[in-house]
């Protein structure tokens, strides 16, 4: 085993510590881990990360339902359109993307180089939340709603789980920074529901894309798959107990801008080098 395959392998640890720590952020780096560390076809890697973030998710989630912090119906009407949107993105549409889809000047954007700039993109975006401070801001406006009556936007909450689901299964993110904000804008759940009800959406809907791929008839490496996986969901419970340690909106902050730069490097290394 190499050098850089023991850093990818240990990485797989820091992908679940930032998940127990600080409740997510750490699953948007296993597709840039197990490509740029571990050599792994980009199609390849978002559907192991499907799996990653799936079991990883669950663990964290089933975590947060022992703690009563989990709410169910949100969930299932989050979660139906996000699972039906995702597996037949698995099923369908990532099998059929062209392996050459334009051209820039002079450079062609293959499959691989769109996946991995569309993941750049939203890593970026992951980023800002992280950096601004979403969960402080929702805190306190929830605060300022009260004890408003739980209510569904059920249009924009159906929209969003589509929408939702389609970028899980294009680019293998589990997309909890776009989750958490819906739960608490469109369905007026306190902070940390939001944070378990969002894990487990994301378990669910993670799991089923990497169904689709199967169905698919992509080649699953099982040991491989395993045994990071395993290294990931041992890393949350690491996180969980640092967590009662370190403040975590202070290391948001700053593993967000790390995510911003990784995001920007990987737009540099995609289209420039």
């Amino acid at each position: 085993m190499t050098l850089i395959e023991i850093i990818g392998f240990l990485s797989a640890a820091i992908i679940g510590i930032s998940l127990g720590l600080i409740g997510g952020g750490g699953s948007i780096l296993t597709v840039p881990v197990l490509v740029y560390l571990l050599g792994i076809n980009p199609v390849t890697a978002t559907a192991y990360s499907l799996f990653i973030v799936g079991f990883s998710s669950l663990v964290g989630g089933l975590n947060y339902a022992k703690k009563g912090l989990v709410n169910y119906k949100t969930g299932i009407v989050f979660t139906i359109p996000a699972f039906i949107s995702v597996y037949l993105t698995r099923l369908l549409l990532v099998p059929a993307l062209p392996e050459s889809w334009f051209y820039i000047g002079g450079l062609e954007i293959t499959r691989s180089i769109g996946i991995m700039v569309i993941f750049a993109i939203l890593m970026i975006a992951a980023s800002y939340s992280m950096i601004k401070g979403k969960k402080k801001v929702a805190e306190e406006a929830e605060e300022e709603a009260g004890e408003t009556v739980q209510k569904f936007n059920y249009p924009l909450i159906i929209v969003e789980g589509i929408v939702v689901g389609a970028l899980t299964g294009l680019v293998g993110a589990g997309g909890g920074f776009l989750i958490i904000p819906a739960l608490v804008v469109l369905a007026k759940l306190p902070m940390k529901e939001a944070v378990g009800t969002s894990l487990l959406i994301i378990a669910a809907k993670s799991l089923i894309g990497f169904i689709g791929d199967i169905q698919s008839g992509g080649e699953i490496d099982w040991v491989f798959l395993a045994i990071f996986t395993v290294i990931a969901g041992s890393g949350i419970f690491i996180g969980s107990y640092l967590s009662n340690l370190i403040d975590g909106q202070k290391l948001k902050k700053g593993f967000g801008w790390f995510v911003l730069i990784m995001g920007s490097i990987m737009i540099f290394k995609e289209l420039f080098m």
